[in-house]
């Protein structure tokens, strides 16, 4: 600087004047506000308003506030706009408001922009009452009849949801222009308003592109694309927006292939691409399973220059990770600049959707910020991999955290719980919700009432049913299923009576659970009479599940020759599923001429599957041929099919404790088989002799009797009476089928020990109370 700038006596306006438009830093500018102060021409009106508004845009914001504060004493209009606009610009809409309130106790002086910066700043806090206050200073200061200001005012009212306001404002505005008419239509776009939209769009005296592409907007939101494309094929002069509002329309409706053409439409013509327009071209390209075209965009993003943007970054690895290309979309993610929540979640939700588990975990524990999304992502990752214990662990951890659980984080939870058979966890999310009265939807109180239903908790699950103020198709086939796994079949079918008069249209999956209600009591005539209804009445289809749960009914009811007839005259291939069912149906009525046709040709359909292999190993043994046995057994052991070991689940004081066939492993072991033993004794007296034909093996009785009473089931019950004090029911849940031994056992169990014992098998539920079961010894 000029070291006359520090003489005293030669500097003026003129020169000051001329070097605050020289000046290019902050220590200058300083050097000529002293000046100013030294020499006393900062109480000159005019270069003080200079000064402020010159440091602005350029310097820190407090030195323009200290000018304004300490040198500005009557400012006039131009600056107390400026410094209000600089606030709201800001982020800070009730500073503007307070210098206006502060300004209006002082003879300072407004003019016609004065109000529109208020009017912004109340919209931006969406406040009407703040803005009907300035509204009123705008008609007593004579601003009324201001083009400018009236669009503010319809804008503020729009912006805060009070269209009745906005039309009044809009009705008596002496002069309307476009932006008047754009901001009005905006309102009801804003509220997703289609019909009022349309009249105030079919009332414009000129539809120009933006009123347009509003409309466009609010169609796409309210699934009007029809209405939508119309609209934009109309438009003359189309601008970036218009292509993008429709490429949006076409994604948010899940018209996916029109979305992503539209797109390569609107480059090929030219239109420069925006990252809204790239996002939804990329979901598309995700929706569609095309991670090449995905990766085309991608290149073009980067051309253009918008592949920075967060949100397009977060659509790239939603892409890959959906298309299965995991390292892509890590490449993506490291190769963020700034990462929001948003990218966290979607990398982990990424890495569980290709099951990586472990890389999933990694990335969690490394996250800076966890909020409840990451959580959710998570847990329902570990169920979705059937990692339930380490999904109730995680869940634990995440209360410890003071988490609140949102209601995909619960559904999972319980989800957990049902499959490990963790009621007494289940109860207390069911309490925490209640607690907290979290709201349960049709979603959440559908998996509840599978968890009670399959924990065998008929009345909480119809509890919570009773409880809901929403039920969807879904809700109603858990019941229905429910109550049939668990041997209530005529409530079962009341309550698909009550779902039809409800309004409640059933779907395929509600028959599979009629059907079956039908299979557990073997109501043959009722099955038929369902499956032709379901035809006839209701015009659905029915599918290969369909037809097995009918095979499996006449089977189970030894109509095994009509079985066999119903699998031949099937429209489509018969499943395994159902042949099996036939296979276990001749093993049930001995028919072993059959079985052994029909095992032999399940095992050349499937020769990896174990149960068949036992099923037809067992019919062998049965009539005591015993070559034919290890000729299967030699065949599973060359397909290196391995049999899978009855397992058994029992909790007890919220651990869930696993037992094996045989199994000497437990801690409580010696305990167990002391029980064991003083059951047997009690059974004995109960005039109980084992079933040893159960026993496929050549061996002597005793070995036989031995190896029925190391049934897991057997040992989790014995478990069960040492450990769950009654009245409390021990239950139990079943990998695979019980065995009439076993079934023998529990019930003589329960009337000798005076105990409810629930066993969960692999088909239903079996109810044991005073020495008889629920099934009524039809399973």
């Amino acid at each position: 600087m000029s070291p006359n700038l520090h003489t005293a006596t030669t500097i003026n306006l003129t020169i000051l004047k001329s070097l605050l438009h020289r000046s290019i830093s902050l220590n200058h500018f300083n050097q000529i506000l002293s000046q100013s102060i030294l020499t006393g021409h900062i109480h000159n009106t005019l270069f003080s308003t200079k000064l402020f508004t010159f440091s602005l845009p350029s310097f820190p914001f407090h030195h323009s506030l200290r000018i304004f504060t300490h040198f500005l004493q009557n400012p006039n209009p131009f600056a107390s706009n400026s410094l209000m606009r600089a606030h709201v610009d800001r982020n800070q809409p009730h500073h503007a408001i307070s210098l206006y309130n502060s300004l209006c106790r002082t003879s300072a002086v407004f003019d016609n922009y004065t109000h529109p910066i208020l009017l912004r700043a109340c919209a931006s806090r969406t406040s009407e009452l703040e803005g009907r206050q300035v509204h009123s200073h705008v008609l007593k200061m004579g601003f009324g009849s201001d083009l400018y200001v009236n669009n503010t005012l319809i804008n503020l009212y729009a912006v805060c949801g009070n269209m009745e306001s906005a039309r009044k404002v809009f009705d008596e505005s002496p002069v309307l222009d476009k932006v008047s008419w754009n901001t009005y239509l905006a309102g009801y776009v804003q509220l997703g308003d289609v019909e009022e939209a349309e009249k105030v769009y079919a009332m414009m005296p000129v539809r120009n592109t933006i009123a347009s592409n509003s409309m466009i907007v609010l169609f796409g939101k309210s699934g009007c694309v029809e209405k939508a494309r119309q609209l934009f094929d109309e438009i003359e002069e189309k601008d970036m927006i218009s292509w993008t509002a429709m490429v949006s329309c076409y994604e948010q409706n899940g018209i996916f292939e029109e979305a992503l053409g539209l797109f390569v439409e609107m480059n090929a013509n030219g239109v420069v691409v925006d990252e809204v327009a790239v996002i939804s071209a990329v979901s598309a390209c995700a929706h569609l399973m095309v991670d090449r075209t995905g990766k085309v965009i991608h290149g073009l993003a980067t051309k253009v220059g918008i592949e920075g943007y967060v949100s397009l970054k977060n659509a790239l690895i939603n892409l890959y990770s959906t298309c299965g290309e995991i390292l892509d979309a890590r490449k993506v993610f490291d190769g963020c600049l700034l990462v929001d929540q948003i990218s966290w979640n979607s990398m982990i939700s990424g890495y569980l959707r290709c099951g990586s588990v472990e890389d999933a975990e990694m990335l969690f524990d490394s996250m800076p910020d966890k909020d409840v999304v990451s959580w959710s992502a998570m847990i329902s990752g570990y169920v979705q991999h059937e990692r339930f214990s380490e999904a109730l662990a995680l869940f634990q951890e995440m209360q410890v955290h003071g988490i609140r659980p949102d209601e995909t984080v619960l559904v999972s939870v319980v989800s957990a719980c049902t499959r490990l058979a963790a009621l007494d966890l289940g109860k207390w999310i069911h309490a925490y919700i209640s607690k907290n009265r979290l709201k349960v939807n049709f979603i959440l109180g559908t998996t509840l009432i599978d968890m009670y239903m399959k924990c065998g908790c008929v009345e909480n699950a119809l509890e919570v049913f009773h409880g809901l103020e929403e039920t969807g198709v879904s809700t109603w086939n858990a019941l229905i299923l429910g109550l049939a796994m668990n041997g209530l079949v005529q409530k079962s079918l009341s309550m698909f009576e009550m779902m039809k008069k409800s309004g409640t249209c059933p779907n395929e999956i509600t028959f599979v659970g009629v059907l079956g209600a039908c299979r557990h009591m073997g109501l043959v005539d009722e099955g038929r009479c369902y499956f032709n209804s379901m035809i006839e009445e209701h015009k659905i289809e029915p599918n290969v599940k369909h037809y097995g749960c009918m095979v499996d009914l006449l089977g189970r009811s030894g109509l095994l020759k009509e079985a066999e007839e119903m699998i031949e005259s099937m429209p489509m291939a018969p499943d395994v599923a159902t042949w099996g069912a036939l296979l276990g149906a001749c093993r049930k009525h001995n028919n072993n001429e059959m079985g052994e046709r029909v095992g032999r040709k399940l095992i050349q359909l499937q020769p990896d599957h174990d149960g068949f292999h036992v099923l037809l190993s067992n019919i062998y043994a049965s009539k005591g041929n015993w070559g034919n046995v290890l000729e299967i057994r030699d065949i599973m052991a060359q397909h290196g099919v391995v049999k899978i070991p009855g397992c058994s689940m029992i909790e007890a004081n919220g651990i869930v404790h696993e037992f094996f066939a045989g199994d000497k492993t437990h801690p409580k072991i010696n305990d167990i088989e002391h029980m064991l033993d003083v059951v047997a004794a009690k059974l004995k007296i109960e005039g109980y002799t084992p079933s040893t034909n159960e026993v496929s093996l050549d061996i002597d009785e005793e070995e036989k009797e031995t190896a029925l009473f190391s049934h897991s089931e057997k040992l989790a019950v014995a478990f069960g009476l040492i450990t769950i004090p009654p009245p409390t029911p021990i239950r139990i849940m079943k990998n695979l089928r019980i065995c009439n031994d076993c079934h023998t056992v529990v019930k003589l169990i329960s009337k000798a020990f005076n105990r409810e014992i629930v066993v969960r098998d692999r088909h239903r539920f079996h109810h044991f109370k005073h020495g008889s079961c629920s099934c009524m010894d039809f399973w």
